[in-house]
């Protein structure tokens, strides 16, 4: 039977608007044993709740799970590509509820109890997670290197980076809009789209809830497809979402951390400026003022890439025309041609001086090298304020969403 006859209204596209309150979209890679119990309980789920929905089956096997899927009442979809992250984006165009309901088919997640999700959204979250460790694990159903280690330790990096309380960043069931999540623009095509999702969800300010689920251990005769994969699947697996993590979280490497490196580079440079500084026993000197230069230039940079890294994650335009006030060309223009001249000011001093000893530098150390060390840090910003407001501006017009606020 081919996948034509089993979901032709699937296949052939649907009207956007004309839908069900929910959708349950789940993708499939081989789960033949285990996807008719599955739909089972997604019908029994959706009769407790008495919500109109429809089930998608975004399908990649080469078992009979599509004809297993279309006898129990799922409409499915072939994935071009394998991948779970590639299953999501393909199924999207063809969700038609309100809502959307994800997670997995082998029957480890209870899909029979679908209205702890329902009801956040209906309340006006658009973002709901399932949290395995405020619910139930079923003994044996997470290995203990996942449930003491991977799965706590990521989500605590994650909850570092970004301010969050997620209790479950990778519980494979999870609710959101259908809004949003056409809004996220999922682009990760294998695990890291469970990461991508709740990263995005905050970059979003996507009103977001945690609901606890069941979790049970693999039905008898399945094996997980980390287990098929072989044993370093999970370690690729919380790898890649390590990556995506810190990808999407550079934010937290380059703002606050570029803003101190600047402040006290500034802090051992300019108070410098005329000459040494004794402070009981310690002396800030030339060297001190060599470090503030160094530290003063990194911080800088990192805090300008903090900037774009805002513009490239800002989802409702806030950010990006807050950024714009900030760094308008006309007054990036002047401030840099204010320190352009006020380095070169400084600096003078130490020109004069060499050109007068005959193209030498005098070895005792004066006022004139204090204020020639911040006449080049001065020169140094300048040019860098101006190229940044460059490139900062094109950034925003290649990135920039249409429709954000502002942007008309």
């Amino acid at each position: 039977m081919s996948l034509d006859a089993l979901s032709p209204e699937l296949l052939d596209g649907n009207p956007q608007g004309l839908g069900p309150e929910l959708t349950i979209l789940v993708p499939t890679l081989n789960e033949e044993l285990t996807v008719g119990a599955f739909l089972d309980w997604c019908q029994e789920g959706i009769e407790r709740c008495g919500v109109s929905a429809e089930i998608i089956i975004v399908d990649s096997s080469s078992d009979g799970t599509p004809e297993a899927a279309a006898r129990h009442g799922a409409r499915v979809v072939t994935a071009s590509q394998r991948g779970l992250g590639r299953a999501y984006q393909e199924g999207i165009p063809f969700v038609r509820g309100t809502y959307v309901i994800m997670g997995d088919a082998d029957c480890t997640y209870d899909f029979r109890e679908l209205a702890p999700f329902l009801q956040k959204l209906r309340e006006g979250n658009e973002f709901v997670m399932g949290s395995r460790f405020r619910g139930y694990i079923e003994p044996g159903a997470m290995p203990g290197l996942h449930r003491y280690f991977g799965t706590p330790v990521t989500t605590w990096i994650l909850n570092l980076l970004y301010g969050t309380s997620f209790s479950d960043i990778h519980c494979g069931m999870r609710g959101i809009t259908r809004d949003a999540l056409i809004r996220m623009e999922i682009q990760s095509n294998s695990w890291q789209y469970a990461s991508e999702m709740v990263l995005k969800s905050v970059h979003m300010k996507l009103r977001t809830a945690e609901v606890p689920v069941r979790f049970f251990k693999d039905p008898e005769g399945r094996l997980s497809h980390h287990k098929r994969s072989g044993w370093l699947s999970p370690w690729k697996a919380g790898w890649s979402n390590l990556e995506v993590m810190l990808t999407h979280g550079a934010e937290f490497f380059t703002m606050r951390p570029g803003l101190i490196l600047t402040a006290v580079g500034l802090l051992l440079t300019l108070p410098l400026t005329f000459g040494p500084v004794h402070i009981g026993r310690l002396t800030f000197s030339l060297y001190s003022m060599l470090l503030g230069l160094t530290l003063s230039v990194l911080g800088t940079q990192i805090a300008y890439v903090g900037c774009l890294t805002q513009v490239l994650h800002d989802y409702d335009g806030n950010a990006t025309r807050r950024l714009c006030q900030v760094f308008k060309y006309n007054r990036s223009v002047v401030l840099s041609l204010i320190l352009l001249a006020l380095g070169a000011g400084f600096m003078t001093p130490l020109i004069t001086d060499y050109v007068t000893l005959g193209f030498t530098l005098s070895v005792q150390i004066g006022p004139v090298h204090h204020m020639a060390i911040t006449g080049l840090l001065l020169v140094i910003l300048a040019f860098t304020h101006f190229v940044f407001t460059l490139v900062f501006h094109a950034t925003v017009l290649r990135v920039w969403r249409r429709d954000a606020p502002g942007n008309d």
